[in-house]
């Protein structure tokens, strides 16, 4: 066994940082800009891009590394870009703003919003799956439903719109 090869870097450990640090950070910008929808929501096309990003991404990450010091200061490099990019959009929210796409309505008051489904390539099917789920058949009674910044479809029924008093809700529960 060669401790040496498995230990001692062949690389510069500043030169992985770097690599990962520019290679997380543009698959990060790549996936909230591009790939919008499909952050909270994964069918299979969109896993088979995740699996060939990971792949075809590899090299330049590890520039083919061999010792486990540069394996794990990369995997650590990684961890550290996920970390801080949440830490600062709890932290700031004006940063929070770019990191997380805003809501988008879907449904309003029963009516479905053409357009918002076409610029996120949600077809009526994916959005009547999502309505089924929640135990809604038909859009019309639906108060609203929006895309999140997650990738999740939340959705809230017309009956539900009206809040109930705190008198109303003692009632209920007797």
């Amino acid at each position: 066994m060669d401790w040496r090869a498995m230990f001692v870097p062949e690389h510069a450990l500043l030169e992985i940082v770097l690599r990962g640090s520019v290679m997380y950070l543009a698959l990060f910008l790549i996936m909230r800009f591009v790939m919008k929808r499909q952050a909270g929501a994964f069918g299979l096309a969109d896993l088979l891009v995740v699996v060939l990003i990971a792949d075809v991404s590899q090299n330049a990450f590890a520039h083919e590394y061999k010792s486990l010091t540069e394996g794990l200061l990369l995997v650590l490099t990684i961890v550290f870009w996920n970390y801080a990019i949440d830490w600062l959009g709890f932290r700031f929210p004006a940063f929070e703003r770019v990191i997380v796409p805003k809501r988008l309505k879907l449904v309003v008051n029963g009516e479905i919003r053409w357009a918002n489904l076409r610029s996120n390539m949600i077809t009526h099917a994916e959005l009547m799956s999502q309505l089924r789920q929640q135990g809604i058949d038909d859009p019309a009674k639906v108060r609203e439903a929006s895309l999140e910044g997650d990738g999740r479809i939340s959705v809230i029924a017309a009956e539900e719109a009206a809040p109930r008093s705190s008198d109303d809700r003692i009632k209920g529960a007797r």
